[in-house]
Formats: C-alpha cells, structure tokens, sequence
C-alpha cells in the first residue's frame, strides 16, 4: 500500500466518522396524474426548488395517486403525514368557500391579474390566511390563462344552446351560473370525464386549457368545442405545506422556496400558453370550433356578476377575498385603460365592489 493511499484511506475514515450535514427530507405529491400536462408545473417547482436548496433539504416528489388519491391530499398534509402537496385551490371549497376564487373566476381575472394581484397587491398574504386556518403555508406557482370552454357532440354556439345540457363542470359559482344560464352541472373528477362523454352520460365538458384537454384525449370523444372558456378566465396553482413543516426550515430555505414559487409562476405563464396556442392548432384540425358572439359574452357577464355577488354575500371568507380582487381592478383599471391597447388584458366590467364591500363591512 502506498503512502498516498494510506492518507486516502485515513481522510475517508475521518469523513465518516464526523456527523452528516443536516438536510431535511419532504414528501410531496400532487393532484394531477402523470398523463394530464398540469403535472409539468409541479416538476418545475420541485426541480427548481431542489437547486436552490441543495444541502438544506431535498423534495421527493410522487404523480397523483401514487401515495393517496387526488382528493385526499389536502388531508394528507394538513394532518403531517406528508409535507407537501401540489393542488388547484377549487377543489377544497367544500372547507371553504373562498378557496373557490383563490383557485379561478367566472369572466373576471385573466392570468396577468392573477399575477398582479399575488405579487403585488396583497394576494399572496390573503392565500396564505385561507390556508392558515388549515395549519398550511401556500406558495402559488403556476398560472394558466382561460380554459378552453365546453367539449360536446352537438354544437354550443349561444345561450339556447346550453339549455338543458348536462355539462361537467368544476367550481362552486360556476355551477351556479350555468345554472342560471339554462344548463346543470355535473361534478366528477378529470380522470372520468373521457369514458362520461365517450359514453354519452354528459352532454360535454369542460377542463382545463387546450394542451391538457389535448393530454386527455377529448378530441377523440367530441366533435365541437366553444370558446371561450367564460366559466373560468384563468387558473392558480400551487403548494400546500404543513406549517409545522414549513416553520421547521431557516429562513434563508423558506425564501429559496418563494424564490422558486414566484420564478415558477412567471415560467408557467409562457409555457402554458405556448402549449396551448400549439394544441389550439391541433384541435381546429380536429373538431368544429364556435365562439360565442359578443352579445352572448355580455349577458354571460352580467349573470356572472351577480353570481359573485352573491356567493360573497355568503360566506366572509369570500367576500374579503373577492373584495381583495375588485380593489386591484379598480386600482390598476387606469393605468391600464390609459395604456390600451397596449396593456395587460381587459378592465372587466366586473360585480359592484360597494355590494360586496358591504357584505365583508357588514
């Protein structure tokens, strides 16, 4: 044996004998499976997070359904059985309602706003209050602009067409409204909706933007498709940590965690509509495409209003959060207008935020 490989042998020994560097371990999985595209944004994130936080922890991520079905996750981490786990916000507003818009609006904000508001006009800290009741940390990551709108065998072009339709469709004030507008919501998780429509038990259905609707395989099941998506303008996603977990961390790995919230959510803006502008090419070569007319998109509007109203009126935990959204319209509506056509999307002719002002006062 060689000096040289001595003082190796030695080194080595020395190594093992000192304690590890602490680093912690989460478990995270998600609500999506690998086959539906929304799962990509949760890849991300964990990728992301796992760079910046190299030595300080380490994120083993799992597809939905692998560790626990989609709708038990939100069990899962408020419990600590697992750390972390990815979700769309709507799912969650049987516990509470306001988990509704933190999720997605009816023909409200469009992913620019949703960003806006998170980042800069107290949106993040109101996440973070809904999901606090539940012993959680909530870390938005990913935003998708409007959905692609209904999937059907006959033709939706306008109001009359939506009478008596049975349609899958996900969020509490959206079923209200369609309700309104003539048709009746169906529930039912994604995984259900392909063999429901093959097999004629809806009349169509909605999900989410065109490259996850394409990863679903809904052209093969449908022949139209009607934009656009009013039901929801635009969709959060993001992270459910158990508190305690979180509260576990330094604060230099909590912020690399934000660092990687917040760069993720941006990514996800221009990934998820370049993916969806190519499935949109794919799909128009596939089923008949419909939009609605103008004058259809304004009543659609005006019952969707009401329809927030209301729904805040029912719940303080909605009306503050709602409250929250139609102050940033109202601040930002100047400079935006001042700015069109060159701006950031349209200034909605949103609900009345005194009547809803009124609720959260009341």
């Amino acid at each position: 044996m060689t000096f040289k490989n001595v003082l190796l042998g030695t080194a080595l020994a020395a190594a093992g004998a000192l304690p590890a560097f602490a680093q912690d371990t989460w478990t995270m999985t998600t609500t999506w499976p690998s086959s539906l595209e929304l799962i990509e944004g949760d890849k991300h994130f964990v990728d992301l997070a796992n760079k910046l936080t190299q030595g300080e922890l380490s994120i083993e991520f799992f597809e939905g359904g692998a560790l626990v079905p989609a709708g038990e996750v939100f069990g899962a981490v408020e419990s600590g059985s697992i750390q972390a786990g990815a979700d769309w916000p709507g799912y969650w507003a049987g516990r509470d309602p306001a988990f509704s818009p933190l999720a997605t609006t009816a023909s409200l904000f469009n992913a620019v706003d949703y960003v806006n508001w998170i980042l800069e006009w107290g949106g993040a800290d109101i996440y973070n209050e809904i999901y606090g009741k539940f012993g959680m940390v909530y870390l938005p990551y990913m935003v998708t602009n409007n959905e692609s709108g209904f999937r059907t065998n006959e033709p939706i072009r306008n109001l009359d067409d939506l009478q008596g339709k049975r349609l899958r469709l996900s969020g509490l004030e959206q079923g209200k409204l369609l309700e309104r507008l003539g048709g009746n919501q169906v529930s039912m998780a994604g995984g259900e909706i392909y063999q429901s429509l093959e097999r004629g038990v809806i009349d169509g259905a909605e999900f989410s933007t065109p490259n996850v609707d394409w990863s679903g395989g809904f052209q093969q099941v449908t022949k139209y498709w009607a934009t656009p998506g009013w039901h929801q303008s635009a969709s959060i996603f993001g992270v459910m940590i158990n508190k305690q977990s979180w509260d576990a961390l330094s604060p230099e790995t909590q912020e690399k965690l934000q660092i990687a919230a917040d760069a993720t959510l941006m990514w996800s803006l221009a990934f998820t509509e370049k993916r969806a502008s190519e499935a949109y090419k794919q799909f128009d070569e596939a089923v008949e495409i419909n939009r609605y007319d103008d004058e259809t998109l304004a009543k659609v509007q005006e019952m969707a209003n009401e329809v927030i109203v209301e729904t805040a009126c029912e719940s303080p935990s909605s009306a503050k959060v709602y409250l929250s959204m139609l102050e940033y319209l109202e601040d930002y509506k100047g400079w935006r207008e001042a700015s069109a056509p060159f701006n950031l999307g349209r200034s909605p002719n949103g609900p009345d935020i005194e009547a809803v002002r009124a609720c959260v006062d009341g």
